[in-house]
C-alpha cells in the first residue's frame, strides 16, 4: 500500500471529519474514531486547520486515476505556552509557542490493523524534529490517551507521564510527551550565535570501533557546486520552471535545488519545486557598510523591487536552513524579522521571514543553483 504524507487542506476537512465520527465502538477498534462525548466538530477542525495548518498531518493513498487522493487517516495539533496539557492548552493556539499539543490521531476503520497510525505518527514526530533542527520554537510534543494505548505511542517514541488533569468524556485521559529539544539547549540561530554540533575532534566514548572514523570520512564527501544567478545568460528565467510546458499554475517555481553559494558548502537548502518566484520590494538585510563576499548578491535598496523565493507554509519545507533570533527590523505586517542562513556554515542572511510568520523568503542572488 502506497501512502502518501502531507498537509490537510481546507476542502479535505469534511473528510477527516467524518473519519473521526465514524469510530463509536469501544475497544478495541483503536485510533478508528471517537466516540460522541469525545469526537470533535467539524467547526474545531476548521479552527485547528486555518491556526495552525502545519500540524494538520494526513496519510492518503493515491487515486488509481492518479488524478487525487484519497484521506485514510490524520494527526492534528495545535500550539501550546504551557509544558504540560490543561483544558486551556487544548482548546487555544498561541503561535510560535514550545508546546506541541496533539488533539486527534485518527485512522479510517477500513485501513485499521496495517500500520497506518503508527507510520502516521512517527512521521509527524520526524517532521517535527526536523523543523526544530530548522530553528522552529518546539520543544516538546504532548497528547493525552487512554490507557490502552499507551503501548501505541510508546513504540512511537513518546514517554508516558501520568494521569492527566484534562477530562474529556467519560473515561479518563493519560499524558504522553516527546521531548524534541532540551529544555536548556540553545535553538539554532545565525552565525553570530549557533553552537557547533561538534565540540570535539577527539572520538566521544562509547562509540562501537571504527564508527567515529566513519562519521568524520562522511564528512568529506563531494558537495555539489553551486551556479551563482550571475553565471545564468538570462538571469532569474532559467532558473524558474517553464509554467507553460509543465502545467503548473501560479507562480513559476524554482527549477533547480537552491544550494548554499559558499564555495565547499553548496549544502541543500529547498529541493526543486518547493518555492515560489516572486517580484516584490526588497528588504535591508545587510548593516550598514557591511562587505559581503562576491558569491552574496547585493539586494535593491527599497522601495525598489527584489527576486525572492517564496516558501510556505513552514520551516518543515526545507532540506536544512538557520534561523537568526528575532531582530530588531520589522516585516510588511509590523513583527520583527529573523533573518535566514545556511544551517550548515552559518552563510547569510540568505533571506527573512516575520517572527511567527508562515512564509519564507530566500533571496535569488543569494542562493546557488543545482543545475
Amino acid at each position: 500500500m502506497s501512502i502518501i504524507y502531507d498537509l490537510v487542506s481546507a476542502h479535505e476537512l469534511e473528510d477527516a471529519h467524518r473519519i473521526e465520527a465514524r469510530g463509536k465502538c469501544p475497544p478495541p477498534a483503536l485510533l478508528s474514531g471517537y466516540p460522541d462525548d469525545e469526537a470533535g466538530s467539524l467547526e474545531t477542525f476548521r479552527y485547528r486547520q486555518s491556526q495552525a495548518p502545519e500540524l494538520f498531518l494526513g496519510a492518503f493513498l493515491p487515486s488509481p486515476e492518479g488524478n487525487g487522493r484519497k484521506l485514510i487517516g490524520y494527526v492534528c495539533a495545535t500550539l501550546s505556552s504551557d509544558s504540560t496539557l490543561t483544558h486551556e492548552s487544548m482548546s487555544t493556539h498561541v503561535p510560535g509557542s514550545p508546546s506541541i499539543c496533539i488533539h486527534s490521531v485518527c485512522v479510517d476503520p477500513e485501513h485499521r490493523r496495517k500500520h497506518v497510525g503508527l507510520h502516521l505518527v512517527k512521521e509527524f514526530v520526524s517532521r517535527a524534529e526536523r523543523a526544530t533542527r530548522a530553528g522552529a520554537s518546539y520543544e516538546r510534543i504532548l497528547l493525552i490517551a487512554h490507557e490502552e494505548l499507551r503501548g501505541f505511542y510508546e513504540k512511537a517514541g513518546f514517554e508516558w507521564v501520568g494521569l492527566s488533569a484534562v477530562v474529556h468524556g467519560s473515561r479518563p485521559w493519560y499524558e504522553m510527551r516527546k521531548e524534541l529539544r532540551a529544555t536548556d539547549a540553545p535553538p539554532l540561530s545565525s552565525a553570530s550565535g549557533r553552537q557547533p554540533l561538534v565540540q570535539s575532534s577527539s572520538e566521544p566514548q562509547g562509540l562501537p570501533a571504527g564508527l567515529w572514523e566513519a562519521l568524520q570520512r562522511s564528512t568529506t564527501r563531494t558537495r555539489p557546486a553551486a551556479r551563482l544567478l550571475s553565471s545564468f545568460p538570462n538571469a532569474v528565467q532559467d532558473v524558474v520552471a517553464d509554467i507553460k510546458t509543465d502545467g503548473t499554475d501560479g507562480a513559476p517555481t524554482n527549477k533547480h535545488d537552491l544550494l548554499c553559494p559558499r564555495p565547499g558548502c553548496g549544502s541543500v537548502i529547498l529541493k526543486s519545486g518547493v518555492a515560489s518566484w516572486v517580484e516584490r520590494e526588497s528588504m535591508q538585510l545587510d548593516a550598514s557598510g557591511q562587505t559581503l563576499p562576491d558569491y552574496i548578491g547585493a539586494l535593491p535598496v527599497p522601495p525598489a523591487t527584489a527576486q525572492w523565493w517564496l516558501v510556505k507554509p513552514n520551516a518543515m519545507a526545507f532540506e536544512n536552513i538557520g534561523f537568526s533570533r528575532a531582530v530588531q527590523m520589522t516585516g510588511p505586517s509590523g513583527r520583527k524579522l529573523k533573518l535566514l542562513a545556511c544551517a550548515e556554515c552559518d552563510l547569510g542572511p540568505l533571506g527573512w521571514c516575520e517572527e511567527g510568520g508562515s512564509e519564507f523568503w530566500l533571496a535569488c542572488n543569494r542562493v546557488g543553483y543545482g543545475a
